[in-house]
């Protein structure tokens, strides 16, 4: 639970009213955050997925009980796990995206805070 707590100590200094206000008018985004339990949450999904593979691979070996049946499943459970191992990086690729565009977003934000505490302070004389 250590990205609930994140968020939490984030917005625990505000007040409750301002806490709300943030995450009302979006001016505080949590995806960042809650990105991360949905990236483990469809891990599990794959994980799920790879045991189904080897049980089928396993189970049609079992059932048939032939050694045709045997040297069929081999190559079944290997391609099975390959595939649930290319969805696992696409998922985290996918992930990954989606952080860095929140990231991307995060960034511009501070950006367009310095830039207006810059225009709010008068600038220096210029030097003669």
């Amino acid at each position: 639970m250590a990205v609930m707590d994140q968020i939490r100590g984030k917005l625990r200094g505000a007040p409750r009213r301002e806490r709300m206000l943030q995450l009302l008018t979006f001016d505080r985004l949590i995806t960042g955050q809650v990105i991360h339990l949905v990236y483990w949450a469809g891990l599990g999904v794959i994980v799920v997925g790879a045991f189904s593979v080897i049980g089928a691979s396993i189970g049609v070996a079992w059932r048939e009980g032939s050694w045709a049946a045997i040297l069929l499943a081999i190559p079944v459970l290997v391609v099975g796990l390959l595939i649930v191992s290319g969805m696992a990086l696409i998922w985290r690729a996918f992930c990954e995206f989606y952080v860095a565009i929140f990231r991307i977003g995060d960034d511009l934000a501070a950006l367009r805070r310095a830039a207006e505490s810059e225009a709010e302070s008068p600038s220096p004389p210029p030097r003669a």
